[in-house]
């Protein structure tokens, strides 16, 4: 199918919903499936947000705002996380336990909203890596509308653009429990420490970066590109971590990728 012929088919796909709550992060995909949901339904398409220790803050406020522009019926729905033992335990199936619980609470919520459908934004690319949360999404009934159009990230992107979509060209994000190596316990604190750290490199100007935390240990990844970049920081990011309690930082020699953690896996 050509690009067009997809997007006609995505939003065939949700008309047919009726009514639909889209499970909303602020990232590429779920904003541009939101933007969709709404040319096809109109004020039948809602938002919904979980709010957990492992999404950063700028993200909901990021969410709250595209909504707010867009017109948007959003609510923000408070899930914990960390309540979640197999989540906290952080085995390689975390992912699987904390979808689980946070798709069912947006269930609960979508159907609060007289919602029959609940709308997540995995994309065809997404079946090259490792997710196990995909089965939680299987398994509770929650349908990926993207996959099903068999949208790439590209592609999602390519239509974001002619959408006018600020997140067209935003880089890609994870949740910050996805920093801990598996069977490293994750704790509020752990989070909040990665998210400071990785704050700073966002008001150093990098775009597209992960700070790993390994113990009292700091792996920065950045693009190649912007390898020497960080390490001209490196004294001024040094001592900003130390201060927020990581003892060591360490620039990663391979720079940026999407699911290192998953490499110990292979």
């Amino acid at each position: 199918m050509t690009l067009d012929e997809k997007y006609e088919s995505l939003l065939s796909a949700l008309r047919g919903m009726g009514r639909v709550a889209v499970a909303y992060s602020a990232g590429v995909d779920s904003t541009f499936l939101l933007a969709a949901a709404h040319e096809a339904l109109g004020e039948n398409a809602i938002a919904l947000t979980a709010v957990t220790a492992a999404i950063p803050q700028r993200e909901v406020q990021e969410a709250v705002d595209f909504c707010a522009a867009l017109g948007v019926q959003h609510r923000l729905v408070e899930v914990d996380a960390l309540a979640v033992d197999a989540f906290r335990r952080n085995a390689p199936d975390r992912c699987y336990h904390c979808k689980k619980h946070i798709f069912s609470t947006l269930w609960d919520a979508a159907k609060g909203e007289g919602c029959a459908h609940l709308a997540e934004g995995s994309n065809l690319d997404d079946d090259l890596d490792y997710r196990p949360g995909h089965r939680a999404i299987l398994e509770l009934g929650v349908e990926s509308p993207l996959r099903a159009a068999e949208l790439t990230k590209a592609e999602i992107r390519a239509l974001s653009e002619r959408l006018g979509l600020a997140t067209a060209a935003k880089p890609s994000f994870a949740c910050l429990a996805s920093r801990v190596p598996y069977g490293e316990e994750i704790t509020a604190e752990k989070l909040r420490r990665i998210d400071a750290a990785e704050q700073l490199l966002l008001q150093h100007g990098f775009g597209q970066f992960r700070v790993r935390s390994h113990g009292d240990l700091a792996r920065i990844e950045v693009p190649e590109r912007e390898q020497e970049k960080l390490f001209s920081l490196r004294h001024e990011l040094h001592d900003a971590l130390r201060a927020l309690g990581f003892a060591y930082v360490t620039m990663d020699l391979q720079g940026f990728r999407s699911g290192s953690m998953n490499e110990t896996l292979k």
